[in-house]
């Protein structure tokens, strides 16, 4: 048995919770990381993990054998770490989850520069709407926007972007330009964005003098992922609130029409997010790096001309 393997196989099942998923994190079958685990248990006398059919779990044992070793683990990488980074190349892969339309106008547009300047660096980039679990996916880092509120990670502010409301010209003739948010509720179709971990829909959210003003109406179409919540919008489909770097192309071509701009909502923050029970490594820090200096200004720029200054009242109907 080579015990580090069998320590950092170990750790993988502890971390990702199953055995297929630490397998296919590791790239090796799912029976020789079971061979491992197996061989490292007999090595030490003591059950590390109990297994069923359904679910892994690790015993008290296998817990303070994972806190003792992950320190190990830890320090090795830092070994490895310092010297990658005495030699000034950081190189190895890096697993990326980011929401769909920033990927699609801003990371991606952005990743040849970064490619660039450190071709020794692979990528992998996962690209979806819902929440990720970093440690049971094997994920180095998530994009995200909006409130953080998993204390467990660590977070880094990258920018924040621009919350327009708008629609398609064809929609706009047909139901009318609405001259205030409470018009909203006045016969106006609304295509909700739906949170993927919830399923709830995310309320339309305006900036009035009397502070934030929430619209909730029923929707007649919800749709948990952001491009094609954009495409609704693009299809007459009816109003939508979304991002201005995403919305961009489709204001300056006329395709779409932004309303309410007086009341778009505070500047939505992004941030990059990772396991603060991981080792940073130099191809990490260098990318979290690249992205503080390059996401604030391709974040906030939408093509839309900035919001007025001033914030006008509410209007009660």
């Amino acid at each position: 048995m080579n015990q580090l393997i069998a320590i950092r196989a170990f750790a993988r099942v502890v971390e990702a919770g199953s055995f297929t998923r630490a397998a296919d994190s590791l790239d090796m079958p799912n029976a020789t990381l079971s061979k491992l685990v197996r061989e490292l248990e007999a090595h030490l006398g003591v059950r590390l993990l109990q297994r069923t059919t359904r679910r892994v779990s690790i015993t008290a044992e296998g817990q303070a054998y994972y806190e003792k070793a992950g320190r190990i683990l830890r320090d090795l990488e830092d070994i490895d770490a310092s010297f990658s980074a005495a030699r000034g190349t950081p190189r190895g892969l890096l697993r990326v989850d980011v929401g769909g339309s920033t990927a699609r106008d801003v990371l991606v547009p952005a990743l040849p520069d970064f490619m660039h300047r450190y071709p020794d660096i692979r990528i992998e980039l996962g690209v979806s709407d819902r929440t990720v679990n970093l440690v049971g996916e094997n994920v180095d880092c998530v994009i995200r926007g909006g409130p953080l509120d998993d204390s467990s990670l660590v977070a880094r502010h990258l920018g924040d972007a621009v919350l327009i409301t708008c629609a398609s010209p064809a929609y706009l003739k047909a139901c009318g330009l609405p001259a205030y948010p409470q018009e909203l509720h006045n016969g106006h179709r609304l295509v909700s964005y739906l949170l993927p971990s919830t399923g709830r829909a995310v309320p339309f959210r305006f900036r009035s003098a009397e502070g934030l003003l929430e619209i909730k109406p029923e929707h007649r179409l919800g749709i948990n992922e952001s491009n094609a919540h954009l495409a609704a919008a693009l299809a007459g489909m009816g109003l939508v609130q979304t991002f201005s770097y995403a919305a961009g192309p489709a204001l300056r071509s006329g395709a779409l029409v932004e309303v309410l701009q007086p009341w778009r909502p505070a500047p939505y923050p992004f941030h990059v997010v990772y396991p603060n029970n991981r080792h940073v490594t130099h191809r990490l820090r260098v990318f979290i790096d690249w992205l503080a200096e390059r996401m604030p200004g391709l974040l906030a720029d939408g093509g839309a001309e900035a919001p007025s200054p001033r914030v006008p009242p509410a209007v009660p109907y």
